[in-house]
């Protein structure tokens, strides 16, 4: 396999309506990968099963993967750079992490008598 076509497999996107490509397997920073027409150089290390910006993407923005949000964009990110949890936030809280406002997490809890 030339290297075109392993840069090509490298990244797949899961549904046309996606701003992010996700690895498939894992890439070093200086990797380049073309993204439609746009070649792009990663700045840095992309994890298998890591996302990555398809294009320039602004603070705020939705970020969509298998067709859905699943979160917004704490700050601009740049095509061809990691997108995860240190530049976005969920748009929704799995239940294990899910608690009542008004009562302090279970660490701060005064034991039971």
């Amino acid at each position: 396999m030339n290297d075109k076509a392993a840069a090509k497999e490298a990244l797949i996107l899961l549904h046309p309506s996606d701003n992010v490509l996700v690895a498939t397997r894992t890439l070093r920073a200086g990797t380049r990968v073309v993204v439609g027409e746009r070649p792009l150089e990663l700045p840095q290390p992309l994890g298998v099963g890591h996302k990555m910006a398809r294009w320039d993407m602004a603070q705020g923005e939705k970020v969509f993967k298998y067709g859905a949000p699943i979160g917004s964009l704490l700050a601009p990110v740049a095509a061809g750079a990691w997108v995860h949890m240190h530049n976005m936030t969920s748009d929704y809280l799995a239940s294990h992490t899910r608690r009542r406002e008004d009562r302090p997490p279970p660490s701060l809890q005064e034991p039971k008598p």
